[in-house]
C-alpha cells in the first residue's frame, strides 16, 4: 500500500485526444472522467490501496501486476484505449497498475459511477460489458498459462493483433520483460520463442518492438 506522500503527483492532461473522436472512446463514462497524464512505470494505484475510483486508457498502455512472495512479478493484464480498469470485488486494490509508457487515463469516482448507472442504462450497460471482457480476459489468461511457450507467445500476439485491429503487424509498447511476465515465462524463453516463431516465418522482427504477423494461420493452429 502506499501512502499519499510516497505517491506520485497526478498531472493533469491539458488535452484529451482520442476522448470523444476515436470509437474506443466513445461512451458515457468517457463523458464522466478527468483525465490524467501519467509518465512510463508511474504507478496509478497500489495493492491494499482503497477501490475509489475506476480508470479509463485515453492513449498509451497500462499494466496491472501482483508481486509474489518469492520476488517474482506477475502481470494481470495490459489496458489499452478504450480499455476500462480498476473493477474490484472489494473495498481494496488486489493488484497495482502502472502506466507502461506515457499513459492518458480518464479517472472518475466508483460511487459516483454506480449512483448514475441506476439512472441511465447506456452507462450501466457499458459497465457490464466492461465487466463481462474483464471477466472473459481473465479466463483466456489462465488458460494461456497451461500451453506451452509457444503457444503463449502465439496466444499473447493474436490478442494484441484483435485488441487493436492489426491484421498485418502489431507495435509492442510492453519490453519482453512484460511479456515474460504476463505469460509465466522468462525473459530468454519469451525472445528464443519471437526467434523460432521469426525461423519458421510466422512472424517477422521488423524492430523489438514491431512485429509483422507473416502467417496468420500458423499463430491460429499453435493458439488453438
Amino acid at each position: 500500500m502506499h501512502t499519499d506522500a510516497s505517491r506520485p503527483v497526478l498531472r493533469q492532461a491539458a488535452s484529451t485526444p482520442h476522448r470523444l473522436g476515436s470509437p474506443a472512446m466513445q461512451g458515457p463514462l468517457a463523458l464522466m472522467g478527468t483525465p490524467f497524464q501519467y509518465a512510463r512505470n508511474v504507478e496509478i494505484y497500489g495493492e491494499g490501496d482503497e477501490a475509489e475510483y475506476l480508470y479509463q486508457v485515453v492513449s498509451g498502455t497500462v499494466r496491472t501486476y501482483k508481486m509474489l512472495e518469492d520476488g517474482r512479478r506477475q502481470i494481470g493484464g495490459f489496458y489499452l484505449p478504450g480499455d476500462i480498469f480498476g473493477f474490484e470485488a472489494g473495498e481494496t486494490h488486489s493488484s497495482s497498475a502502472e502506466a507502461v509508457n506515457g499513459a492518458q487515463v480518464l479517472i472518475v469516482k466508483r460511487s459516483a459511477v454506480m449512483l448514475r448507472a441506476e439512472r441511465e442504462k447506456d452507462l450501466a450497460q457499458q459497465l457490464w460489458d466492461a465487466t463481462t471482457r474483464e471477466l472473459q480476459r481473465f479466463r483466456n489468461h489462465m488458460l494461456l498459462l497451461i500451453k506451452t511457450a509457444g503457444e503463449r507467445v502465439a496466444g499473447f500476439l493474436l490478442d494484441i493483433a484483435r485488441r487493436t485491429a492489426s491484421t498485418t503487424s502489431i507495435e509492442l509498447a510492453m519490453s519482453r520483460q512484460d511479456i515474460a511476465d504476463y505469460l509465466g515465462l522468462t525473459i530468454e524463453t519469451v525472445s528464443r520463442t519471437f526467434t523460432q516463431l521469426e525461423q519458421s516465418g510466422a512472424i517477422a522482427l521488423a524492430t523489438s518492438r514491431r512485429i509483422e504477423l507473416r502467417n496468420r494461420a500458423a499463430l491460429n493452429r499453435l493458439n488453438a
